[in-house]
């Protein structure tokens, strides 16, 4: 078997998916690239067998076959490679002997049957929605993500699909996010948890632009295919927690801030909190917000007041400033509002304006008070 392709658009396309292979893997197979040339047509696999990622590229080529391919060498090759045509000549014992314009590489390739198949897509429910959309959802939910092993449910993202939206929730029992877009329509009203790996990998893969993708998927599998680039994922086998439960229907108390100074203020104040909670103590008195923490252990401390739009009465509740700073930076507004009613119950942050089609809430659990 011979084919001809560009060394950096095979480059560019295998950084896409290279993202899959973990760096210790049981099978030694799961290291590989599977590539299968078909008519012309080249398309490269990876696993690690909950998450498959395919590409596929056109290849100047004569012949059909099939071959495994290291991927840590393919790429280490590839990546000190001008831009230049590389032909590769794959013998019957799966040697794989790369040319350029001025040298000859080879490496020992395996067999490719002994790749893993791929799940089959049977009985899959199927919509459309644009990569922007998911690109924007996944960006805005996968911070919350649990990195609890001990409950499977909340290491991952809730779709929450109806006939009207698509809903994506994120908790780690500390903080919650949820973002609904009501520009997608689903075929009916269903719900799945999908791993925080492979959101990570569509994220970095998807262009946040108004491509059409498309979103299948069954009981056990979550299939997603943006023009030449396919995604399958195995999905999470639980129940994820009742997450409306939690949030307060009516929290009196608004808060309006900057959210740029609010967070620098965050920053600048949280390198004085204790390392273990990050707590920092709000301190809202008519229009001044005063943020304060200290570590005892070191005799740290540090205050900073700044103006706000307060309605409700004096109020003094801790978070953790780590959680606040990255739930800010979900927001797109230049203000935000913090819906508060005492210190004890959860504050509710979204943005001053909400984009026509979406909307963004986040709760956050607030700490004990250091008296």
């Amino acid at each position: 078997m011979k084919f001809i392709v560009s060394s950096s658009a095979l480059l560019k396309h295998l950084q896409q998916i290279s993202g899959v292979i973990n760096a210790n893997t049981v099978l030694p197979i799961l290291e590989d690239f599977l590539f299968d040339i078909r008519d012309k047509k080249l398309s490269v696999v990876a696993t690690d067998l909950e998450t498959v990622m395919e590409i596929n590229m056109d290849v100047e080529s004569k012949d059909n076959g099939r071959v495994c391919i290291p991927a840590k060498i393919l790429l280490d090759a590839l990546k000190n490679t001008s831009d230049q045509p590389l032909t590769f000549n794959i013998d019957k014992n799966f040697g794989v002997e790369i040319t350029s314009d001025n040298g000859k590489y080879k490496v020992m390739g395996e067999n490719p049957d002994n790749f893993p198949k791929e799940p089959v897509a049977d009985d899959t429910n199927s919509f459309t929605a644009t990569s922007d959309a998911l690109v924007t959802g996944i960006n805005k939910t996968l911070f919350a993500v649990s990195s609890d092993d001990l409950r499977p449910a909340m290491t991952g993202v809730f779709f929450e699909l109806t006939k009207e939206s698509m809903q994506l929730v994120a908790t780690d029992a500390h903080r919650l996010v949820r973002y609904k877009r009501t520009d997608i329509s689903c075929p009916k009203t269903d719900s799945f948890i999908v791993p925080k790996k492979p959101l990570n990998l569509l994220k970095n893969a998807l262009p946040a632009n108004n491509d059409e993708i498309t979103i299948s998927y069954n009981s056990n599998h979550l299939f997603i295919t943006h023009g030449s680039t396919k995604l399958i994922c195995r999905l999470i086998d639980a129940r994820f927690p009742d997450y409306k439960v939690v949030i307060p229907l009516d929290n009196p108390y608004k808060l309006v801030v900057n959210k740029n100074y609010f967070q620098s203020a965050l920053r600048r104040v949280s390198i004085f909190s204790n390392k273990s909670t990050n707590q920092v103590a709000l301190t809202i008195t008519g229009s001044e917000l005063q943020l304060a923490a200290q570590d005892i252990d070191f005799s740290f401390e540090g205050t900073e007041r700044m103006s706000c739009q307060y309605d409700g009465e004096d109020l003094q509740i801790a978070f953790n400033a780590k959680f606040l700073i990255e739930m800010l930076n979900a927001s797109d507004t230049d203000e935000v509002k913090i819906e508060l009613s005492t210190p004890t119950r959860a504050g509710i942050i979204k943005p001053t304006e909400q984009v026509e089609g979406e909307e963004l809430l986040m709760l956050v659990m607030p700490l004990m008070l250091n008296s």
